[in-house]
């Protein structure tokens, strides 16, 4: 009777190693995962940081132009614009 508990535990034992293993092979599955996700996001975020300074350097040059069409213009332009409506 002892040598069927021994095998019966030996067989549970088993599956729970055979589950573990299961376990492992689905986390290296999902690190890997990830990895590949990280370094889609990285090129993502390098692409993006160019196209955002490419903007802000095109903000701060229609800043230069704007502050600069203003003191070329002075007050006058704006009150001419608004004396005609």
């Amino acid at each position: 009777m002892l040598m069927y508990a021994l095998i019966c535990l030996s067989l549970a034992l088993l599956g729970i190693a055979g589950l573990q293993f299961t376990y492992l092979f689905y986390l290296d599955k999902v690190d890997k995962e990830r990895k590949r996700l990280i370094i889609k996001l990285e090129a993502e975020c390098r692409k993006l940081s160019g196209r955002l300074s490419e903007a802000e350097a095109k903000l701060a040059d229609q800043e230069e132009r704007l502050i600069k069409f203003r003191a070329e213009s002075g007050e006058e332009l704006w009150a001419d614009i608004i004396d005609e409506r």
